[in-house]
């Protein structure tokens, strides 16, 4: 059976073949288009070893093996940063070779290529994370023999020094200059003021907000992907939550729901794009002249506002949604620099009046 032949009907080579899948069925199908008998047996031959995960197919059959699961389990936005870290800086290097064939050799040889490109460190520590996760992938569930990541070792830093952020009088100032555009004026506050994720106020609608109650319900994330706008779940559970806004907040709200003709309760505050808000905060910082930051960075300016008032990290993590408050101070620990020293001052002292 496994044989390649002309098509009559095109001109090209295709080939015939059978093959058991994973629950023991014999199945028999034809691949066509190939414009040589040697592409067709190749492709046979990388078919018939992704069926049976030996590892001396390419790394890029393997990956389509690993993609294939993540698919199934990851949000497609989290899919397409997949996409793009393996398509733009995996395969290019390791794409053509056999899994088994790959070193701890390589990888530092890979490793040192990127670096000398520049990338940040926590770039680099992502792009070393995505090759890391697909070998560890190979080990775990089809008993490649080891993972080379782990002896090559890493590159780059899960976490990048202190994360600029504005003061409130930067923001202000910041503010004064994108007023002539409401969704702008408004957005900026919002992220500065919430400390919401870009997603999280893109997919706000106007039953997301209780002016009543003063509080804003984050329930879900606007993504774009491949196009196509897509209204997820928030990033992890505990971004689920429920802030609340001050005064100031609220009447801004208010004033600026009246100014949208016909606004819906399941309707859009922000109907805008991902680049949007980018684009403005550009145009924001150059009318301006405040610091370069970026919007995200507005997450961490709320973050050091509330620092800065004395916020417990534990509410602190609860507003932003983090999943444990090990997470707000690994971000933010040069918040709080003597946050441990003033607990055991704050020890002493009871311990002294006897309150303890």
């Amino acid at each position: 059976m496994n044989s390649a032949k002309k098509d009559p009907k095109t001109g090209n080579w295709m080939i015939q073949y059978r093959y058991t899948d994973w629950q023991g069925e014999v199945h028999k199908s034809t691949k066509r288009g190939f414009k040589t008998k040697k592409e067709a047996e190749n492709w046979l031959r990388n078919f018939m070893l992704k069926q049976a995960v030996n590892f001396d197919m390419n790394m890029e059959d393997f990956i389509d093996i690993y993609m294939e699961d993540c698919r199934s389990r990851l949000r497609a936005n989290t899919i397409e940063m997949k996409e793009y870290v393996i398509n733009d800086k995996i395969i290019p290097y390791f794409g053509k070779k056999a899994v088994s064939s790959i070193t701890a050799s390589d990888i530092r040889k890979w490793q040192n290529e990127l670096i000398s490109k520049g990338y940040s460190d926590t770039y680099l520590k992502t792009i070393n994370n995505q090759l890391t996760a697909i070998f560890n992938f190979a080990v775990n569930y089809y008993d490649l023999g080891n993972n080379p990541c782990r002896k090559a070792g890493s590159m780059g830093k899960a976490r990048a020094a202190e994360m600029p952020f504005w003061t409130v009088d930067e923001f202000q100032t910041f503010l004064d200059h994108v007023m002539d555009k409401r969704v702008s004026y408004m957005g900026f506050k919002l992220f500065f003021w919430t400390g919401l994720r870009k997603g999280e106020l893109l997919a706000l609608t106007r039953e997301d907000v209780d002016l009543d109650a003063k509080t804003i319900t984050v329930n879900k994330s606007y993504q774009r992907v491949k196009n196509k706008e897509i209204i997820n779940p928030p990033k992890t559970p505990k971004s689920n939550r429920t802030i609340s806004i001050p005064d100031f907040l609220a009447v801004d709200l208010k004033e600026y729901f009246d100014s949208i003709y016909g606004l819906g309760p399941k309707d859009r505050l922000f109907p805008v794009g991902r680049e949007y808000y980018n684009n403005e905060m550009k145009r924001g910082i150059k009318a301006s002249g405040v610091k370069y930051i970026t919007v995200h960075n507005l997450r961490h300016s709320h973050a050091a506002t509330l620092a800065h008032m004395q916020v417990l990290p534990l509410e602190v993590a609860n507003r932003l949604g983090h999943e444990n408050v090990e997470t707000t101070l690994n971000i933010y620990e040069h918040l709080y620099p003597d946050s441990q020293t003033k607990l055991a001052e704050e020890i002493d002292k009871r311990y002294e009046k006897g309150d303890i």
